[in-house]
């Protein structure tokens, strides 16, 4: 195996990891979401009818896939000088 190729799994590897740390955060949001604006006062759980619950889902949730997605562009920048070489 050539260094290359190790790089090239190393940075799927990356991938992978980020796909699953960016999870919680888009499932904390997406509750949030749903909890601000679909809920209505009538959730499915009671947290979720909590508008300070809410909005430190949102926070959290949205600043996990802020770090995800800047993770993700700094493996993407690294793929790309891999493939240019």
């Amino acid at each position: 195996m050539s260094d290359k190729d190790a790089r090239a799994q190393y940075i799927a590897k990356e991938m992978q990891k980020i796909g699953i740390m960016d999870t919680p955060g888009a499932i904390l949001v997406g509750l949030g979401l749903y909890g601000k604006f679909g809920a209505n006062g009538n959730a499915f759980h009671p947290l979720l009818n909590d508008p300070s619950i809410i909005n430190t889902m949102l926070v959290v949730g949205g600043s996990i896939m802020a770090y995800c997605a800047y993770r993700a562009i700094m493996v993407v920048t690294k793929k790309q000088t891999l493939d240019k070489d």
